[in-house]
């Protein structure tokens, strides 16, 4: 088909280069005349490709066409006109002319919002649906029969540019093609507009865009990001005009404290915050804006009003003076009527206009290799010399907002001044708890207090919940491509790396670990695990599926594997940092937003990697740290309605109760490492010195806190003795101290309560009748230290021989010389699964037994090696679901089908 494009900008450019691409014949483009000396992308692609183009002023004098305009026109022999975006206004005469009539291209779902500013109009009146018409023109405004419309859903904070760029740019282009194609075949409806719910409101100006206090904090939002960025919501305060953008109503954890400004009409006096400018409506209700635009045209962060701004200019490298100079080229060939292009050049002064804006930022982008550049950003410095400075900050990665003040508590020991967070994370600040509750969190090495911590409430799991989902569906976070996700993980695992003695440091005073094992193992593992699954994010993938063809058309089914939503992870106290980071990495290379409670004995480090996520840029409100009780926050993330997954690691009997919220709630999706009774199977043809050596590890590894530590050993008849004499030996050797000596083998017990339960456990197994060889009893010192305890000739119903202690306990049992079936009977004779061991040289007889032992893990002549490529999860009541490996991506994903017929 002869199609005559008459429009403009990129989107008529789009339009046209995607109409040619299918074939059809573009024989004219009309277009705007040059600005200061620079063609309109429509022109200038359609001159490139040697197609006719008219750049008439004006189509009409004093009401009539021109009759040489029309003459021109009339010469291609178009069929039809095609209206991308037009600002001219384009005379009847060749709007009839074609022999298929005129279509027009419509920001908004006609018949509401007729008229110019229709997308300014969409987010002022807070409509919830958006989207575009193609309409056949008339001589009415906006009145022509509609040919196809298509919605979409208008998002909280949704401006004008990012409704625009989101849907009505991309589907518009696309609506605009399948236009031509239905009129091409014959199939383009003509559907009379209806005049019922038609609106025409006229086009937005600077002078009206002036803000009404006297409304609801909603409708001053509406207002501001209707007006975004063109004409600009703008106010009287402090003696001049100043211009509101980038208004939110997502407020969840943050307290409007800082310097009030007054603001004639308002409610009340706004207040500048660190996160910006917080304002009030009528309804007493916040909102926040974050950047300003002063009388004199220039656009600062909200929160830098009252000049807290660093004006301090950075010193260029001679390789960013390189980068400098090839900007500088992209700003010369922006704006060609600029002769020289020096510090104080305005970009906006020279003539740019916001198309102008697109195509720096992409060249922009394409000179600097992974830049994170956005269109706000130019108009934040609007100076070449400012924009050198924002875009060599952004290169060095110094440019993150500016942080508040973190309340630290300080301690000088081990030769580090650790510096610890105390309060929640919400949000992306650390914030005290509803009421100021807190509580004390106890050195297990001494009984003193650490410090006090903040203790959160059912109000602060909601304000948690509310800062994650709204990071999920309206931040950066879900924005940014999978590979930026991973960079974002592999830097904080270098933070944590780059603080590995200082986290290692808190683990010991704050849990009673072994500082040089915390450092390899709670530490250690932690940062592995981040690597691991920072490269895992740009490598989960869907799959293709051939299915039953509908015959004579054809399909196409393919899965998505995509991020839940909003993940509650709830941990234990025995390896707090490595359990939250078993969890966390997963959660968030899946791409979702994650509240972590940490166990209230043992908050600290959990905070001080919630201050590490700053440090890498990882957005605020992704992650957020609740310490506090299981009963409270445990509780309200389970019930919550907006938590999507629960991620748990503790006792089967909690498991049990998490599960059940999660079932009664909203049916979460649920994962559960529980309890274990692990046990280990020692044959006489072993190497029996490794045997000891592991079965020794098996047990009294991090004080016998481990999850999968063999609670049960079964010695085969002919070495027992020799294996007990041999561990009775090694026990004696083990370093009792403070966890902080470097040769200190064997640290405190965690808390308190769980020293009274080992001291009552191994009570109850000399009173049933089994020989308590060694130990038993608390460590007459400061502090919550057990002894290394070893229990022999324990039978199968003795309660030790049942329930885990969770501690430095050793259960020795017996079993007959050859009786491989009985002990395996005896072995997988509890409801627990997580892991189980055999030491054996017998490689056939090591196979049988791993194919018949009942757990989730089996480890053969070797004990505790885990690793974050294998996956770890338990059996029967010791849960479901798998921590680290690639099965772990998917306790964190859901699984979409989406097929297609064509």
């Amino acid at each position: 088909m002869k199609i005559a494009v008459i429009g403009q900008s990129l989107f008529g450019q789009e339009v046209y280069c995607r109409l040619r691409e299918e074939g059809h014949e573009v024989v004219g483009v009309f277009t705007v005349p040059d600005k200061d000396g620079k063609a309109d992308p429509l022109g200038l692609k359609a001159e490139q490709d040697g197609v006719p183009v008219f750049k008439f002023p004006r189509w009409r004098a004093k009401g009539r066409a021109l009759p040489e305009v029309v003459a021109q026109y009339g010469a291609l022999g178009a069929e039809l006109n095609v209206l991308p975006f037009c600002s001219q206004f384009i005379p009847m005469e060749v709007i009839s002319a074609p022999r298929h009539g005129s279509i027009i291209y419509h920001p908004s779902l006609l018949p509401r919002h007729r008229g110019a500013s229709a997308i300014n109009w969409t987010l002022i009146h807070g409509d919830k649906k958006g989207g575009f018409t193609i309409f056949w023109a008339d001589d009415g405004l906006d009145t022509g029969d509609l040919l196809l419309q298509k919605e979409c859903e208008v998002l909280p904070d949704d401006t004008v540019s990012s409704l625009y760029n989101r849907f009505l740019f991309p589907e518009g282009v696309k609506g605009m093609v399948q236009a031509v194609k239905l009129i091409s075949e014959g199939k383009a409806p003509r559907l009379p507009q209806p005049e019922e719910g038609a609106t025409y409101e006229g086009i937005q100006r600077k002078e009206t865009a002036r803000i009404d206090w006297d409304q609801p904090a909603e409708a001053i939002h509406n207002w501001i990001r209707g007006n975004d960025k063109v004409p600009g919501a703008w106010t009287e305060a402090c003696g001049q005009k100043l211009t509101f953008f980038n208004s939110t109503l997502s407020t969840a954890g943050l307290e409007p404290e800082g310097e009030e400004l007054p603001i004639p009409g308002a409610h009340r006096p706004g207040v500048v915050t660190k996160a910006g400018l917080v304002l009030f409506g009528n309804d007493g209700r916040m909102l926040l804006v974050k950047n300003i635009q002063l009388e004199d045209g220039k656009m600062i962060p909200a929160a830098h009003f009252f000049g807290r701004a660093d004006s301090s200019a950075l010193e260029l490298t001679e390789e960013e003076l390189g980068t400098a100079e090839a900007v500088r080229g992209a700003w010369k060939r922006i704006l060609p009527s600029v002769l020289e292009v020096d510090e104080s050049t305005d970009f906006f002064k020279s003539g740019a206009a916001s198309v102008d804006v697109v195509r720096l930022v992409e060249e922009v982008k394409e000179l600097c290799e992974g830049l994170e550049l956005e269109n706000e950003d130019v108009y934040m410095a609007t100076t070449f010399g400012d924009f050198i400075q924002l875009l060599v900050r952004r290169l060095r990665g110094d440019d993150k907002e500016t942080e508040g003040p973190i309340d630290y508590v300080e301690k000088a020991v081990n030769k580090l001044t650790l510096r610890m967070p105390h309060q929640l994370f919400i949000g992306g600040a650390f914030v005290d708890a509803e009421g100021g509750k807190t509580y004390e969190t106890v050195n297990p090495t001494d009984g003193s207090v650490l410090c006090q911590v903040s203790l959160a409430q059912v109000s602060d799991v909601d304000k948690a919940v509310a800062a994650a989902k709204d990071a999920f569906e309206n931040g950066l976070w879900g924005k940014i491509s999978a590979r930026d996700r991973g960079r974002l993980l592999y830097r904080l695992a270098e933070l944590m790396e780059q603080h590995q003695e200082e986290l290692a440091t808190i683990e010991a005073l704050d849990a009673g670990a072994v500082y040089t094992l915390a450092l390899k193992t709670h530490v250690g593992m932690s940062v592995q695990t981040f690597r691991y699954f920072a490269g895992w994010c740009d490598k989960i993938q869907g799959s293709t599926i051939p299915i039953n063809q509908a015959r004579p058309n054809r399909n196409l089914t393919m899965t998505r594997r995509e991020p839940i939503g909003v993940c509650g992870i709830i941990i234990p106290w025995n390896y707090p940092l490595m359990m939250l980071s078993w969890k966390t990495a997963a959660c968030l290379a899946a791409g979702n937003t994650v509240v972590i409670k940490p166990a209230q004995v043992t908050p600290l480090t959990a905070l001080k990697f919630a201050e590490l996520t700053l440090k890498a840029g990882i957005p605020k409100g992704v992650v957020n740290v609740l310490p506090g009780s299981g009963s409270v926050v445990g509780q309200r993330l389970s019930d919550h309605p907006d938590v999507r997954k629960i991620g748990f690691t503790g006792s089967t009997e909690v498991g049990k109760h998490i599960m059940r919220s999660c079932a009664l709630s909203n049916v979460k999706k649920v994962s559960l490492e529980l309890g274990g009774k692990s046990p280990l199977l020692i044959f006489a043809d072993c190497d029996l010195g490794k045997a000891v050596q592991m079965g020794m590890s098996s047990v009294f590894f991090n004080k016998g806190e481990n999850c999968i530590a063999a609670g049960r050993l079964f010695v085969e008849d002919s070495i027992h003795d020799q294996f007990v004499r041999r561990v009775v030996e090694e026990v004696g050797k083990m370093k009792i101290g403070n966890p902080l000596d470097r040769d200190t083998s064997h640290g405190p017990q965690n808390h308190l309560a769980h020293l009274q339960k080992l001291l009552e456990y191994c009570q109850r197994g000399v009173e049933e009748g089994a020989t308590l060889v060694c130990g038993g009893r608390q460590v007459p010192r400061p502090g919550f230290f057990f002894e290394p305890t070893v229990f022999t000739d324990v039978q199968d119903h003795m309660f030790i021989a049942r329930e885990e202690s969770f501690g430095p306990v050793m259960i020795i049992s017996r079993f007959a010389d050859g009786d491989v079936d009985a002990v395996l009977t005896r072995a997988n004779a509890t409801e627990f699964g997580l892991a189980s061991g055999v030491f054996t040289k017998d490689i056939n007889k090591a196979l049988y037994i791993s194919d018949k032992l009942e757990a989730g893990t089996v480890f053969i002549n070797t004990y505790n090696k885990t690793d974050v490529a294998a996956p770890f999860g338990g059996f029967k009541q010791s849960g479901f679901g798998k921590d680290l490996g690639e099965a772990a991506l998917n306790e964190y994903l859901r699984v979409k089908t989406v097929t297609f017929e064509y």
